[in-house]
């Protein structure tokens, strides 16, 4: 720490005589600069890949296999009412010359119906607010919950400070400080 303050007294000092005592500003970005740069020193730091984490737990598989599951059990239903669908207006087409007025009108209004059926269908099962959204934002917390339990566990257990995740902004981790191991192991114990 004294080598430290030294050297920033070194640095000020020279930025002094270039700037000839006007210039406080550039003083105080080297001051915060230096001081920024001691505090991250004394910090323990850890990172986590949690795109690999993400890849390789397999309750995150588990999660995306079954909302495929869902997914196409919706499709299916929503097939099954377009074909439905498609059948009406068919046979209205195929018969419309021989209907009466007031068979066409109710004819025209049961597509129409089937057809508003379909939309609220699809916005019940899929939309914003629909049954599989919810139910995939339900899943995805509780995943990021787990997640975040087992960088908790593995940063209090091994001493860090902070732990960031790898997967943004990492183009080198050293590997005695990629923890990424460590939260998978400890995401699979608690999953016991």
């Amino acid at each position: 720490m004294v080598m430290v303050i030294h050297k920033v007294g070194s640095i000020l000092l020279h930025l002094d005589k270039r700037t000839k005592g006007d210039n406080t500003v550039y003083k105080k970005i080297v001051i915060l600069l230096l001081l920024v740069g001691v505090s991250f020193a004394q910090e323990k730091i850890g990172v986590v890949f949690s795109e690999k984490i993400r890849l390789d737990f397999e309750e995150f598989n588990e999660v995306e296999q079954q909302l495929q599951l869902d997914l196409q059990v919706i499709q299916k239903e929503y097939q099954t009412m377009a074909v439905e669908l498609d059948s009406m207006v068919k046979e209205y087409e195929q018969q419309s010359l021989m209907m009466s007025e007031e068979l066409k009108k109710a004819k025209e209004q049961d597509i129409v119906d089937m057809n508003n059926s379909m939309q609220s269908y699809q916005q019940a099962k899929v939309g914003p607010n629909g049954e599989l959204t919810k139910k995939q934002a339900q899943l995805e917390y509780e995943l990021v919950q787990k997640f975040k339990a087992a960088v908790d566990a593995v940063a209090i257990s091994k001493g860090y400070d902070i732990i960031m995740d790898g997967s943004q902004a990492s183009l080198y981790t050293k590997p005695t400080h990629d923890l990424t191991d460590d939260v998978l192991y400890e995401l699979r114990k608690s999953k016991e």
